[in-house]
């Protein structure tokens, strides 16, 4: 058993010293590193994608293809010794393609369980809303419950367990919206962009140097935790403190944007929840073992901007969900202590 397995239950007073903080950050630290050597540069979509992983959450990843979204979940199993799947959701895929089917055996004379790609620890859904809702609602169970049934028979997938959806912004054109039931199963909504030009340089340098192939070597990244120990940090990254104050600015900052002028549809108690769960991961990738209201502020966007709907006249006038969350997050008092 690792030290984290030992992680108390109870967490320590606001602000009190933690005897595991430093060595919670420290592996946080070796996995910022190790997917370092793949993937260049976008510290913030890293640092958000940790949080979600630390927070047990599933994230929604939009951006143009070509960004190197694969190549971050590839990276991200290989410093963390998981398993991985990828499934390229097209129009024609089936809901049993991504969960499994029973299979007739002749020579047992007996259905046998296939499973899908979903039976992994980090599933890449690339392209998500390429397939209808239907197939896009073979992940729901999964992110929710953990587990997939098949034929009537529940499976349960072994911890630890993250699905990375992908969908890009700019094509639309036989594409189909997710379903806001499937949206509000994501932790968070992340935005990807392209690199800075220093950082699209060493990615350059990094790909094409002495190589003939297009991809990384993922070999240069170093392993440096296990599936338990990744499970562990979760356990422990749950059990860091919130104060009261936190929790109430959290959930009245939820609770205006059903009431903002322009939102047309608010965030429900979901939202609340998962803004906690992520500000607590935000707080330990910050070094810290209590969560502050900057904590909630920072992730409010990602765990926010998927979960509420502008009004047309906004859409029209050209602003996005991150501005109006903006404009909110400003009206908002925090609590000051």
């Amino acid at each position: 058993m690792t030290e984290l397995e030992n992680t108390p239950s109870s967490p320590p007073p606001l602000g009190g010293p933690s005897p595991v903080a430093g060595d919670l950050v420290e592996r946080v630290d070796a996995i910022r590193e190790a997917v370092g050597h793949a993937f260049i540069g976008q510290q913030e979509v890293l640092d958000q994608i940790l949080i979600a992983l630390l927070a047990g959450g599933h994230v929604l990843i939009e951006g143009v293809p070509g960004l190197g979204k694969t190549l971050l979940v590839r990276a991200l199993a290989q410093a963390l010794e998981l398993d991985h799947g990828r499934v390229q959701f097209t129009p024609d895929l089936m809901p049993s393609d991504v969960s499994g089917h029973a299979v007739y055996d002749p020579k047992s004379e007996s259905f046998k369980i296939r499973r899908g790609p979903v039976f992994t620890n980090l599933l890449l859904a690339d392209e998500i809303n390429r397939a209808p809702a239907k197939t896009q609602s073979a992940l729901l169970e999964v992110m929710q419950e953990g587990q997939v049934t098949i034929e009537g028979k529940s499976f349960p997938l072994a911890p630890p367990f993250m699905a990375l959806a992908t969908q890009n912004p700019v094509e639309q054109e036989g594409t189909y919206p997710l379903p806001e039931a499937q949206l509000d199963r994501f932790l968070l909504k992340i935005i990807i962009d392209y690199p800075a030009l220093e950082e699209e340089k060493r990615m350059v340098d990094a790909v094409t140097t002495g190589r003939s192939a297009s991809d990384f070597d993922l070999q240069r990244v170093p392993r440096v935790l296990s599936a338990g120990e990744v499970v562990a940090l979760q356990q422990a990254t749950a059990a860091i403190t919130v104060d009261a104050e936190v929790i109430d600015y959290a959930v009245r900052i939820v609770a205006a944007t059903r009431k903002w002028p322009g939102i047309a549809l608010g965030a429900g108690p979901r939202g609340s929840i998962a803004l906690v769960r992520a500000a607590r991961a935000q707080a330990l990738l910050s070094g810290r073992d209590f969560v502050t209201p900057d904590d909630v502020r920072d992730i409010a966007r990602p765990a926010l901007r998927h979960r509420i709907a502008l009004a047309p006249e906004l859409q029209i006038e050209g602003q996005g969900a991150d501005d109006v969350l903006s404009a909110l997050l400003a009206k908002v008092d925090a609590p000051r202590r």
